[in-house]
């Protein structure tokens, strides 16, 4: 009886120690654990439909399309300029619209996606929330110039390197979207300068 309550302990110490270590990831990298767990080779409950490279793509699009709604949220309610407002009215639309498209193509594929903004880009979401005035503003337009070159990059790699025919192609038919709105931010950026 000794034995089978020191094994049930280890068992259960090892147990609350997998529990806490993966308390510590946050959405992003919990979605590519999962997805890197998943059987390449079949598709269906066990199996994902694209690579490793492909479902990271997916995973990194989607953690960036939250936060861009999430922003755009908090630009319509605590931006002073009527500019920041109406861009942040369109990331919540435009965004919103990928990230459903994205969903719908994750789902296909049985890709797992973030079901929140990572750590950094929660950072970020809440620096910029605690900003108000003029703060606010210019904070917002140098995150969204920053985050859409990012973004811009990520989609050219993806449109150009991903061995998925429908993420390859969800890529290059958002990218110039993406360009665009890059060019919509750098042009408020100047015009508060």
């Amino acid at each position: 009886m000794k034995k089978f309550s020191l094994i049930a302990m280890i068992g259960l110490a090892a147990l609350s120690f997998q529990a806490c270590n993966n308390a510590s990831k946050d959405s992003k990298e919990t979605a590519d654990s999962l997805n890197m767990a998943k059987d390449t080779s079949t598709t269906g409950m066990n199996g994902i439909a694209v690579t490793s490279d492909d479902a990271e793509f997916a995973t990194k699009l989607a953690n960036g399309g939250m936060t861009e709604v999430a922003l755009g949220k908090i630009a319509q309610e605590k931006g002073t300029s009527q500019k920041v407002k109406d861009f942040g009215s369109m990331m919540v639309t435009d965004h919103s619209k990928a990230n459903d498209e994205l969903m719908a193509i994750a789902k296909a594929k049985n890709i797992t996606l973030p079901a929140t903004p990572d750590d950094e880009h929660q950072k970020m979401i809440n620096d910029l929330s605690a900003k108000t005035g003029t703060d606010f503003d210019k904070a917002y337009v140098d995150a969204m110039v920053d985050g859409h070159e990012k973004t811009v990059s990520l989609l050219e790699d993806g449109a150009q390197n991903c061995k998925d025919a429908d993420l390859k192609a969800f890529a290059a038919k958002i990218l110039p979207t993406v360009k665009g709105h890059l060019e919509k931010i750098k042009e408020i950026q100047s015009s508060m300068k």
